[in-house]
């Protein structure tokens, strides 16, 4: 056991989480521009957008995320980091578009037409009216969709060979062959995963909450 928790592995650990959460990050900001961009898209009046991201949304949400790393990675011969990155946001981004376009669809139509008699353009109702009503309809799916982000990149050591947290610890069992060492091994990996996606599922649920208690 102490073999195993050594500083040395421990930090050869961090080193693949630290790597795990700028990949999800990164993948999260993106994904979130352009999955409200592709809502609005969806939502909008002309047909020519509206069919481009309806097709975009479709076809990227219904094929494995695991194939679309595979794509971008060998197709596109990129390195693995941004490969790993390109890959989440475009899956991730399908999929926050129906998110928030069903967040934006919630808000009462009476809302822009207020907006409107009171002289605001349409992008001033959607930036100071509709979407900060929007969000507390959809963080929790959202939040929901960024823990899978998360969790999902430890498809990528055995696809791309990248070497984030999962990547790391699958380095590290090749050192050890006792049931105790893979145990203590696997289980502390599944903590971390654990502590980081529990911390913000519960960040969510009280912002939720606040939200809500502020709007009583």
């Amino acid at each position: 056991m102490k073999e195993l928790l050594t500083t040395a592995n421990l930090n050869f650990l961090l080193q693949g989480l630290w790597l795990t959460l700028y990949i999800s990050f990164i993948s999260i900001v993106l994904s979130t521009i352009f999955g409200t961009i592709l809502a609005v898209m969806r939502n909008g009046k002309n047909i020519f957008l509206r069919l481009i991201s309806s097709i975009y949304i479709e076809f990227v949400r219904n094929v494995p995320n695991l194939l679309w790393i595979f794509i971008i990675f060998l197709v596109f011969q990129m390195k693995s980091t941004p490969a790993g990155i390109t890959a989440f946001t475009v899956f991730t981004s399908a999929a926050l578009a129906e998110i928030i376009r069903g967040g934006l669809n919630a808000i009462d139509i009476g809302q822009t037409e207020a907006g409107l008699s009171q002289g605001f353009t349409g992008f001033q109702i959607f930036i100071y009216i509709i979407f900060p009503q929007a969000i507390r309809k959809m963080l929790p799916a959202i939040i929901s969709q960024f823990v899978t982000v998360i969790k999902d990149t430890s498809f990528l050591y055995s696809v791309i060979a990248l070497q984030e947290l999962f990547g790391k610890s699958q380095i590290l069992m090749g050192q050890y062959f006792e049931p105790s060492q893979v145990f203590t091994l696997y289980g502390l990996v599944a903590a971390i995963y654990f502590i980081i996606n529990f911390a913000i599922s519960s960040f969510s649920r009280r912002l939720a909450k606040k939200w809500e208690q502020a709007a009583e």
